[in-house]
């Protein structure tokens, strides 16, 4: 479930990003109306709470996937809650990039997607790095809270066999493992940070 999540959430996050930098009012192509519709929509999905948005969107994904329950089922509103998260984490990071490394390859006549892919990505990839760790760990919790709501896993077992049927064991091991998963995502983070640091 957090592996599909974050594989679609990176994609579309991605794709989503680039769009706001290239239109951001200092961006490569300014449009700052389309931006302000754009940003709205990001920040409007960013604040709803996860477990609200499984259950506002559940038509949407019984149309889609065919039902409501399962981990099948939570992919759908993990990524439509994670792209908007990532697209800003990863918008942040290319207006990070030094201007005076775009104003150099566009005086070369680089178009604005050379400019995105050849310096920015580029230059960004540390930050990218960074921004997906956090991600990741952020919607492994997400994935728990979606267990509330039907779509099993680790969330699930705790609430449903650990808390709810009061066995204390159950409980605290799938806590334990979700704090060995967070560390094994962040130190891989860090590992893959460094090297491309």
């Amino acid at each position: 479930m957090l592996t599909a999540t974050m594989v679609l959430a990176f994609v579309f996050g991605f794709a989503l990003s680039i769009a706001l930098i290239i239109i951001r009012p200092d961006g490569l192509d300014p449009h700052k109306r389309l931006y302000k519709v754009v940003d709205f929509f990001v920040n409007m999905i960013r604040s709803f709470p996860i477990i609200i948005l499984i259950v506002a969107i559940s038509p949407l994904t019984r149309t889609i996937v065919g039902t409501t329950i399962g981990e099948k089922a939570a992919i759908l509103p993990l990524t439509i809650a994670a792209t908007p998260f990532i697209a800003r984490i990863f918008e942040n990071a290319f207006a990070q990039v030094d201007k005076q490394l775009i104003e150099a390859a566009r005086s070369f006549g680089a178009s604005n997607m050379q400019i995105v892919f050849r310096v920015m990505v580029k230059e960004a990839v540390p930050s990218l790095v960074a921004g997906m760790t956090l991600t990741t760990i952020s919607y492994l919790a997400a994935t728990t809270i979606a267990g509330a709501v039907g779509a099993g896993g680790l969330g699930a077992v705790a609430l449903n066999y650990g808390y709810q049927s009061f066995n204390n064991t159950i409980l605290y091991t799938a806590v334990i493992i979700l704090c060995i998963m967070a560390q094994i995502i962040q130190g891989t983070g860090n590992f893959i940070y460094k090297k491309v640091k």
